[in-house]
C-alpha cells in the first residue's frame, strides 16, 4: 500500500496535497502563503514580485484507461469555481508524482469541471491532449492574473 492510499478520507489526502504543493512551490523559490481556514475558494497563496496567484490544488489517483481523472469542482459544492475566485489550478497526478499547472481561464473557457491527464502515456484523442502542454509548467507561476487569463485564450 502505498503512504497517499493510507489517508483515511478524501479531506485528509487534498490536504496532504496541498502541503505537497507549497512544498515543491518553495523548492522553486516562490514565497507561499496559506489563507487561515479552509472556507476561502483557493488553498494557496503564491507571492512573486508585484504578482499574488491564487491557486486551487486538486489530485487525483483515479485512472482510466491512459490517464488519470481530475475534478475540478468543489469539494462539497458541485459548482463552478470563478475566475474571481482562483487563477490558476495546481493538479497532483500522485501515483506518477506529477503536477499540471492549469491556468482557471482555461478550465473555464473550455467549461470543463473536470480533465483526462496523461503525465505517462500520450492520449489517443487529441481533444485529451489539451492539457498536457501544463505538465510541470511551474513556469506559469510568474505570471500576472493577467497573463494568466491570456493563457486561457489560446495564448501560453
Amino acid at each position: 500500500m502505498e503512504e497517499w492510499e493510507k489517508f483515511s478520507t478524501v479531506k485528509k489526502r487534498g490536504e496532504w496535497a496541498e502541503l505537497q504543493f507549497m512544498a515543491a512551490a518553495a523548492q522553486r523559490r516562490f514565497m507561499v502563503c496559506k489563507p487561515y481556514g479552509d472556507s476561502g475558494a483557493y488553498d494557496v497563496g503564491v507571492d512573486h514580485g508585484l504578482n499574488y496567484i491564487r491557486v486551487q490544488v486538486k489530485s487525483s489517483t483515479s485512472q482510466r484507461g491512459r490517464g488519470y481523472w481530475c475534478d475540478f469542482t468543489r469539494f462539497e459544492h458541485y459548482n463552478d469555481y470563478t475566475l474571481e475566485e482562483v487563477d490558476l489550478f495546481a493538479a497532483y497526478v500522485i501515483p506518477e508524482n506529477v503536477w499540471y499547472l492549469i491556468p482557471a481561464a482555461q478550465l473555464v473557457r473550455d467549461r470543463k469541471r473536470g480533465a483526462m491527464l496523461c503525465p505517462v502515456v500520450q492520449p489517443v484523442k487529441k481533444n485529451t491532449f489539451r492539457y498536457e502542454g501544463y505538465k510541470d509548467a511551474w513556469w506559469l507561476l510568474t505570471k500576472s492574473r493577467r497573463g494568466l487569463g491570456m493563457c486561457g485564450r489560446g495564448r501560453m
